[in-house]
């Protein structure tokens, strides 16, 4: 069965919740698929001691104040998975799930989203799959020969699984240094490597800062300014209070990144070693992008061309949420409603006479 909508929005989490709000705004008929079984995005997947960076008025998607969370200033992952439920409910969002997109294809003067639950035809589609459905691990040399276990952020949960083990953590950003302080506080001594010093910002920067960084970076190169350096500006990581605890303890104690693994340890350029059980790769994540290849949009270096959040060489299609290249903070609860209500508004004006 093929069924026919004006737009596809293709992931349940936040940037597809706020595309879907803006979407009703503007009286579009829209359907949104998702591929988890529940409400909450990638929010559900998280390690257990993740916080937000900033405050829960501070976090809210377009419509709705995310309620705080008794006796946590920056609230925790289960909270954000709820306050996503309920929104999704409050606004009768249509979503359905699970629903598994394969591909985009272009189809006459509509495009055609290929699922494991059936085929929509679509006038528009909002691609909101954000990144971490596709974790990034460098190519370094001995990966394929170490013994023992390798995880990447995506499935690290607590310091319980590492108790008495020697853990390595790769990645000087902000979830290598939590990951780092998690386990530092949790009993386990972790080797913390970063390929080049790690920069905490100042104590009293959180989110709602590194928010207004990212807007006025973008405003200036839109208007032909310099460019500010945005969050990059300001450092790497966001001191929230675990990491805050652990460095004013001394548990906290960046090395340069290793040269390669061995069977059972990292080894550094100058000889030295340290054994390992256990690495955990905090690098980062590339964009879900696969469901659109058939599209042909991405150029040589991977990347697909946008203006805005409109691809430059797909009109009919819009990127929600990877990122400062589909709108300034995108990837965060609270700088995804600006690009969202951009986009609608955007699909809106192409898609009515």
């Amino acid at each position: 069965m093929t069924h026919a909508v004006d737009v596809v929005v293709i992931g349940g989490g936040q940037a597809g919740l706020a595309a879907g709000y803006h979407l009703r705004r503007q009286k579009l008929d829209f359907v949104v698929l998702d591929a988890q079984t529940t409400p909450g995005g990638a929010w559900q997947h998280t390690w257990d001691s993740l916080r937000l960076f900033s405050p829960a008025a501070f976090s809210s998607l377009p419509g709705r104040l995310m309620p705080a969370q008794r006796g946590q200033e920056y609230p925790d992952a289960g909270h954000v998975v709820d306050y996503l439920a309920a929104y999704e409910q409050r606004y009768a969002l249509p979503v359905r799930r699970p629903v598994r997109v394969g591909a985009v294809r272009s189809e006459g003067r509509r495009l055609r989203v290929e699922t494991d639950a059936g085929t929509w035809s679509a006038r528009a589609v909002v691609s909101a799959t954000g990144t971490w459905w596709r974790p990034f691990l460098p190519a370094v040399a001995g990966r394929e020969q170490f013994a023992g276990r390798q995880l990447h952020t995506t499935g690290y949960r607590s310091p319980a699984e590492f108790a008495g083990q020697r853990v390595v953590v790769v990645g000087g950003g902000n979830s290598g240094a939590q990951i780092a302080a998690d386990l530092a506080l949790g009993g386990v001594d972790p080797t913390w490597v970063t390929r080049r010093p790690a920069r905490f910002l100042a104590d009293d920067i959180d989110g709602r800062a590194l928010f207004d960084a990212a807007t006025a970076r973008r405003r200036a190169l839109d208007t032909g300014g310099a460019d500010t350096g945005g969050v990059a500006s300001l450092g790497d990581i966001v001191a929230v209070a675990p990491v805050r605890a652990a460095r004013d303890a001394g548990l906290l104690k960046p090395q340069p990144m290793f040269r390669h693994l061995t069977g059972d340890a990292v080894r550094w350029a100058d000889g030295t070693s340290a054994r390992a059980d256990a690495v955990i790769w905090c690098t980062g994540f590339r964009p879900a992008l696969a469901h659109l290849a058939p599209l042909g949009l991405r150029g040589p270096r991977g990347h697909i061309a946008t203006a805005g959040t409109r691809a430059v060489d797909e009109p009919r299609l819009h990127l929600l949420g990877y990122g400062d290249w589909t709108g300034p903070a995108s990837a965060t609860l609270i700088g995804v409603g600006r690009t969202a209500r951009e986009a609608a508004h955007e699909i809106a004006g192409a898609l009515r006479p």
